[in-house]
Parts: structure tokens; C-alpha cells; sequence
């Protein structure tokens, strides 16, 4: 059976956990310091933080993505 990513399945703790397992980025250890803003810029946890609330499904954050421009 294919793992669950909607919000409807989900709770916030397995969203954030999602998030950062795709972003490659560990509370302890981080592996993409820029991506989880923990020691630089591009805080991608920040964008994905609707997706973490239930706000957003992961699809609507990521069409907004296009060549590496956020829309």
C-alpha cells in the first residue's frame, strides 16, 4: 500500500516529519543547512509550513515551484 501524503490522512507531527525527511533535514543533524534555514537562507521548511498547518496539500506548494522561482 502507498504511503499517505494528503492532509486528510496525515496528522501535523507525520506532515513535519514528511518535510523534513524529503528536505534531507534532522532536528539533530542537518543535512541541507539551507533548506531548513538552520544555518542559512532558503528556509524551505518555512515554505512548506502551510503543508505542516493543513493548510496546503503538497502538490499546491509544489506547482508553485518553476525552474527554481517560487510563483
Amino acid at each position: 500500500m502507498p504511503k499517505k501524503y494528503l492532509i486528510k490522512d496525515t496528522t501535523k507531527e507525520e506532515r513535519e516529519a514528511l518535510v523534513r525527511e524529503g528536505l534531507f533535514c534532522d532536528a539533530n543533524e542537518c543535512e541541507n543547512c539551507s533548506a531548513c534555514g538552520k544555518y542559512g537562507t532558503g528556509d524551505m521548511l518555512e515554505i512548506y509550513q502551510p503543508y505542516i498547518d493543513g493548510k496546503k496539500e503538497l502538490y499546491e506548494i509544489n506547482s508553485g515551484f518553476s525552474g527554481g522561482v517560487i510563483h
